[in-house]
């Protein structure tokens, strides 16, 4: 009686300082971001609001309209063994993103494990297009003024980033 009083008062301790332990070290995952482009929340929190990554959920398939931002194995998508599953969300300007949505362009990519479940893959800072940003690609309605050669725009070389005008 005493020793299992005294593992559920250790158990109870442990599990209080490690809460504690979180609070005071969070995490900086967008330190990374330049600061004129912080990025939104791409991967599931408690305290997100309504706008941030509450918006999205894990889903055995990506819907029409939709892009997702993180990938993880389950075995609750059918079929035998492990499936992917992916956190969906619908896609805003300043997301970090797996795909490019229509309607959608990019400013920055990165190399992340965020993608894929088996290496590395391209993510993008999605933005919505307007005239009077960079961007890594010209969308529709859309033509350019100035361009510069970057590193911005792929992982594995300088390419040309556009500065938008619409017409």
């Amino acid at each position: 009686m005493i020793r299992s009083r005294l593992r559920t008062l250790l158990l109870g301790s442990g599990a209080a300082a490690a809460m504690v332990a979180a609070g005071l070290f969070p995490t900086a995952a967008s330190a990374s971001a330049p600061s004129s482009e912080r990025p939104a929340d791409s991967r599931p929190a408690a305290a997100a609001g309504p706008t941030g990554a509450a918006a999205g959920f894990w889903s055995c398939s990506i819907p029409p309209g939709y892009t997702y931002s993180d990938t993880q194995n389950t075995l609750s998508c059918g079929g035998t063994g492990f499936r992917t599953q992916y956190f969906v969300q619908p896609p805003t300007d300043s997301l970090w993103a797996c795909t490019i949505p229509t309607g959608f362009t990019y400013s920055s990519v990165q190399n992340s494990l965020d993608c894929s479940v088996s290496g590395f893959r391209t993510k993008y800072f999605l933005r919505a297009p307007a005239t009077g940003i960079w961007a890594c690609s010209i969308p529709s309605g859309f033509t350019y003024t100035s361009t510069m050669s970057t590193l911005d725009c792929s992982v594995s070389g300088f390419r040309t980033k556009y500065f938008l005008q619409a017409y």
